[in-house]
């Protein structure tokens, strides 16, 4: 029996406390142009160190001893891991407004009667804070593009003008991803490709435990509507896959029993196979599959059509230069010979259903088929450079995506310094919750300045003003390129309220009784 130790009210608070700000600290130096790096030690890498100006991975590689400690550095890279996840950047300050909020709340309602209602106003401000975001939000050119990502590379005007370039050619329908270079140059390749909102039917299909991605070379590509139960119907072409040293990916379902199958024989014998849902339901999954079918090359085999699975041979096979699958996502380029008839079938489906009430799902279709995929290979002098690097750009993809979709704002954590929260309802609560918000929206800011060794200034800025700590000059960050994706914004706004109220919220925490303890 695992014996439990409870810590109560104060005692438990504060060791939560303690544990937001270690992890803080840590990760606070890094935000802004003038942010520090961080130095790691980690197995991951020659030499055993990791170099990092990146959030999340900083935020990743703390463990305390104690664990209460532990226990809130966990609540904090968990927020820290949904926004990267949501996206792509802003990590660090989520981790910046979850410190202050629990901070300026303590000072306030540390023995307040009305705490519960205090921290549901907190939470109610989040969705306010959303809206007066979207408001000041503004649609990206081909400047500001260039802006977000050389911002988010750390100020690296080569990779900001490399990643814009690469999402102006691929348009709004393509897809930027990141790999490492086989030399010291960083450069981006565009090839045809499409993304898929599906991803990998089984953590045992990764391939790549850094990026908890299966990625596949050349693999072959088995397209089909039907439930496979039992391996009978594709033994021969996986058995043929397999003697010719290649990979497969599988777009279809797949029972528990033939996945566990298919997961021993990859432990077993090296077999290189990772399996995906078809996208969509209904009568749309037959039309994508289609497409998908298409574009690679494949035939398509569905058992609404009476396609017997016996009858797949390698022919029906299509190929694809590379896939990418993640947890939600696979991104497949296409190969350089595949018989290109991707206008002539766009063309078709606009002539075909231009007065259809299913435009929205045309648009779709054609969206994923006529997409195109960038590829940017990271190059750098040594492992240690190449991971710092890597971070950057990974960020930097990231967030020009969430700025292509949702916008910019001004950025150098003004948009949020400058929000005013207006209480819901007219009463001590509500005007304490959406005070103790307001005031916690500068830190963003406040840290940029500080580690910048900049004061902060005596005097309140005008809206949309702030400090471009490069040059040290004072102007409207817009005017200056100095910007944030709105999504980036609001995703880390939304994170950090989370996480602080529910600390906020604790009375009592239960843990394992360590050795330590005894």
């Amino acid at each position: 029996m695992i014996v439990k130790k409870i810590d109560f009210a104060k005692t438990g608070q504060a060791k939560l406390i303690k544990g937001i700000d270690t992890i803080a600290d840590a990760v606070r130096s890094t935000l802004g142009a003038r942010g520090s790096t961080v130095l790691i030690e980690s197995s991951e890498h020659i030499g055993g160190i990791t170099i990092t100006k990146d959030g999340i991975t900083v935020a990743r590689s703390i463990n305390l001893e104690d664990a209460v400690e532990n226990l809130a550095v966990m609540l904090v890279r968990e927020a820290s891991s949904r926004t990267a996840d949501q996206a792509g950047d802003g990590t660090t300050t989520a981790i910046v407004l979850t410190q202050a909020i629990i901070h300026n709340a303590l000072a306030v309602i540390k023995d307040s009667d009305n705490k519960i209602e205090i921290i549901r106003a907190m939470q109610r401000a989040s969705d306010d804070i959303v809206k007066e975001l979207s408001k000041v939000s503004v649609k990206v050119d081909e400047q500001s593009l260039i802006d977000v990502a050389r911002i988010s590379a750390n100020n690296d005007n080569q990779i900001g003008g490399i990643i814009s370039d690469a999402y102006n050619k691929v348009g709004v329908n393509g897809v930027v991803t990141v790999e490492n270079s086989d030399g010291s140059d960083t450069y981006c390749d565009v090839s045809e490709g499409m993304r898929l909102s599906r991803g990998y039917t089984s953590r045992y299909f990764i391939t790549d435990k850094k990026t908890n991605e299966c990625v596949l070379e050349n693999p072959y590509v088995l397209v089909l509507n039907h439930v496979i139960e039992n391996l009978s119907g594709i033994e021969q072409v996986l058995a043929d896959v397999m003697q010719k040293g290649r990979s497969i990916l599988i777009i279809g379902e797949l029972s528990a029993n033939v996945l566990n199958t298919l997961n021993l024989n990859r432990a077993r014998n090296g077999m290189k196979v990772c399996v995906i849902l078809p996208p969509q339901f209904g009568w749309k999954k037959n039309e994508m599959m289609e497409d998908i079918a298409h574009v690679t090359g494949a035939t398509y085999f569905s058992e609404d059509t009476g396609d017997n699975l016996q009858l797949v041979r390698m022919e029906d096979l299509g190929r694809l230069k590379r896939a990418v699958v993640s947890s939600d996502t696979t991104i497949m380029i296409r190969t350089e010979d595949t018989n290109d008839t991707t206008a002539e079938l766009v063309e078709k489906l606009w002539q075909e259903h231009q007065n259809s009430r299913t435009q929205d799902f045309i648009k779709e279709r054609i969206a994923v088929i006529s997409g195109r995929v960038g590829v940017i290979h990271v190059g750098a002098d040594s492992d240690i450079e190449l991971k710092e690097k890597r971070d950057r750009v990974d960020d930097a993809v990231c967030a020009t995506r969430a700025a292509l979709e949702d916008g910019v704002l001004p950025g150098g954590g003004v948009a949020l310094r400058d929000i005013k929260i207006k209480p819901q309802n007219d009463n001590v609560s509500d005007r304490i919750g959406c005070s103790i918000i307001e005031k916690s929206l500068s830190a963003p800011f406040n840290q940029i300045l500080d580690n910048a060794g900049l004061s902060k200034p005596t005097k309140p800025f005008p809206k949309g003003r702030g400090f471009n700590v490069n040059t040290e000059k004072v102007g409207r960050m817009m005017d200056m390129g100095i910007i944030d994706p709105t999504k980036v914004t609001k995703t880390a706004v939304i994170n950090a309220i989370s996480v602080a109220t529910t600390i906020l919220s604790t009375n009592a925490i239960i843990t394992n009784v360590r050795e330590s303890d005894r």
